[in-house]
């Protein structure tokens, strides 16, 4: 009976190590950590994943402590690790936002706003259009999964009950952000070359017709143009975000021998 109660004690403890990784992480992944997403929803996959997972990672869970303050060291560096997971993925995600911010300056479009559920806030146009789009395309590629596997393979990278390497975090938070508005920069780079030349050539139509009013042509056509850009470049710029993400997340899989 005493050695049933200690197999039992020890798959609990397995079980509560291995979901406090994967349920943080579960808060911030993007599409599963999102406010519309019910927290019963997220607490019932986090569950399943775990125990599925728990067998899998169990050879790299250290022996289980005799103090409930070890134990709470524990849970606490591995509910770091699962939200340095879901930051990193969260901060990848919003790129497109950032960068449908840009294209909204240069469309003439900055001022016109709906709601973004991602955010649980207000945002322009482009930005919620190219993020929601982003968002079912990393559904529809199974980038998910990518996901789900780099918080499953982190257990080769940090492994549990040793200290987490909180100047690594910080350091690549540093330049997944840099990426990211990079990334957001080079998406809107069509926009903002088409703009420039626009506003040139604007610029010396008002200097050889300085009688005509130059704004009221300008704004149609520059709205004009920009929706037709984004009509040519949208697969295009969706489809240079799904590279940048599946590059990030594939840094926390496991190297395969």
């Amino acid at each position: 009976m005493a050695m049933l109660q200690r197999l039992l004690t020890a798959e609990v403890f397995a079980l509560l190590l291995v979901f406090a990784r994967v349920g943080s992480a579960m808060v911030l992944l993007p599409g599963i950590g999102e406010n519309y997403v019910s927290p019963r929803v997220r607490i019932l996959l986090a569950g399943a994943i775990t125990i599925v997972v728990a067998p899998v990672v169990t050879p790299h869970l250290p022996p289980q402590p005799g103090s409930p303050w070890v134990l709470g060291l524990l849970l606490g560096g591995e509910i770091g690790i699962g939200l340095f997971i879901g930051s990193v993925a969260r901060i990848m995600m919003a790129t497109l936002e950032t960068a449908g911010t840009l294209i909204s300056f240069q469309i003439g479009l900055a001022t016109a706003s709906v709601f973004n559920p991602l955010i649980s806030d207000q945002g322009s146009l482009t930005s919620v259009l190219i993020s929601i789009a982003g968002m079912v395309l990393l559904f529809e590629t199974d980038m998910h999964h990518l996901m789900l596997r780099g918080v499953v393979d982190s257990y080769t990278l940090f492994v549990p009950g040793a200290l987490p390497p909180i100047g690594d975090f910080t350091e690549m938070i540093s330049r997944t952000v840099s990426r990211s508005f990079a990334i957001a920069l080079q998406i809107a780079s069509p926009f903002l070359v088409v703009s420039l030349m626009l506003y040139v050539a604007l610029g010396l139509v008002s200097r050889l017709m300085p009688q005509l009013q130059i704004f009221f042509v300008a704004l149609p056509l520059q709205i004009v143009l920009g929706f037709l850009l984004l009509v040519v470049t949208f697969s295009s710029l969706l489809l240079w975000f799904l590279d940048h993400f599946a590059a990030v997340m594939r840094g926390f899989l496991a190297p395969v021998s």
